[in-house]
């Protein structure tokens, strides 16, 4: 009797384990970093769903597109992903996300701005999670080397770009990596307070866009910024400055934590500076990211559940505190005394200066139709200048034309 109790309670056991929806939720480079918070999360989610078994899967920043791309195709999308409002306008154009439906008090509890950067053509397509205004962690060392002053740090992107130069020819190193890969000079051009569309066309080949470009030019040129700027961009510099060979780093403030973890040596050199911003600019672009439901889930309600739960208060000011660095899209969160406090390191001094900067941040990513199409003509125009292959006024002309023959 008791051997067919136990039988009948094991069954009883795996079939309810049968019974519980499996699902996950992907994100973006935070193993191993955040596993605990993510775990945490994973656990509190499962304990407010018992119906639920979910799992995290974390993927590198490069292949988050085409490997959700490739798991809608084959029918087996996670339920959430997280993915950057560029990627977001991308993939909403190939149809690869779900529509979100919202209520007014689900609204209100994200800033108006954040939540509309996730707006692609009057879908809301993903929830705003964190983001980050970029900061200058900058090598004390290698500016003494140079010549500079490391308690005067530069203030402006023209001095920023001279500093670059005096680091390279009195020590050798590369001054900074400047955020111009893929589309990025689209960010540079409306930091410096140019416009990019009006009246619904483009209008970036005038002649102060075609100058800003053009000092750049001259600095690849010149060798004054590494040779795979145009292709690995980020990580090239945050692999450079971890290593002790680049000045300055343009970071959100939660990659100070890798270099931390990389080479404390290089950590214990680095003081943190506001971003410098263009002379005629006063708006740092501020890429947020977000949790999106890709298109196919099975249970859609549970998908748009999970994301909710993701970007919700609470758990927005609980990473908040884990990654020390980042900030959340919520109202409420944004309120915490933890964002004002101070200290000596490099990761308190990132948060503390970051916090300074958010009333300039704003996600400066811009929506219109044929994004990929339009953004691949801008991306192989920019490098074309960039290598000599064509010149900086030609590059931008060719784009602008092009881009209003679709427009």
């Amino acid at each position: 009797m008791k051997k067919i109790l136990l039988t009948a309670a094991l069954v009883a056991v795996s079939t309810a384990s049968a019974q519980k929806t499996q699902m996950e939720f992907w994100t973006i480079s935070l193993a191993p970093l955040f596993n605990d918070e993510m775990n945490r999360l994973v656990a509190q989610f499962e304990k407010e769903n018992p119906t639920v078994d979910l799992n995290w899967v974390d993927v590198p920043a490069a292949a988050i597109e085409q490997k959700l791309l490739a798991a809608v195709a084959a029918g087996r999308p996670p339920a959430a992903v997280n993915i950057n409002t560029e990627m977001a306008v991308k993939l909403s154009e190939q149809g690869a996300l779900e529509p979100l439906t919202l209520t007014d008090a689900q609204k209100k509890l994200y800033f108006g701005n954040t939540l509309s950067t996730f707006n692609v053509a009057s879908k809301q397509v993903g929830l705003p999670w964190y983001w980050s205004p970029k900061v200058v962690a900058y090598n004390t060392d290698i500016f003494k080397k140079a010549g500079l002053d490391p308690n005067n740090p530069p203030k402006t992107i023209q001095t920023m770009m001279a500093a670059a130069k005096q680091i390279k020819d009195k020590t050798g190193l590369y001054g900074f990596v400047p955020n111009i890969d893929g589309i990025k000079m689209m960010y540079v051009f409306q930091e410096a307070g140019l416009p990019i569309l009006k009246g619904g066309k483009a209008v970036f080949n005038s002649p102060e866009h075609v100058k800003l470009l053009q000092q750049y030019v001259d600095l690849y040129k010149n060798k004054y910024i590494p040779e795979d700027t145009m292709r690995r961009g980020f990580t090239a510099a945050t692999e450079l400055y971890s290593s002790g060979k680049l000045g300055m780093l343009i970071t959100g403030p939660q990659f100070i934590l890798r270099v931390q973890n990389d080479n404390k040596d290089v950590f214990g050199a680095t003081k943190v500076a506001p971003y410098p911003l263009h002379l005629a600019g006063n708006v740092i672009h501020t890429g947020l990211m977000g949790f999106s439901v890709p298109k196919g889930v099975k249970d859609k309600a549970m998908a748009q559940k999970l994301a909710l739960f993701l970007t919700n208060d609470a758990n927005q000011l609980a990473f908040s505190k884990v990654t020390k660095t980042t900030f959340p899209s919520t109202v409420k969160a944004s309120t915490d005394k933890f964002f004002k406090q101070g200290g000596s390191d490099a990761v308190s001094q990132g948060r503390l200066v970051a916090s300074t900067e958010l009333k300039k941040a704003k996600d400066l990513t811009l929506i219109y139709p044929d994004a990929s199409k339009l953004n691949k003509v801008f991306k192989d125009n920019i490098e074309a200048a960039m290598a000599g292959q064509k010149s900086a006024k030609a590059a931008l002309d060719d784009i602008v034309k092009a881009w209003n023959a679709s427009l």
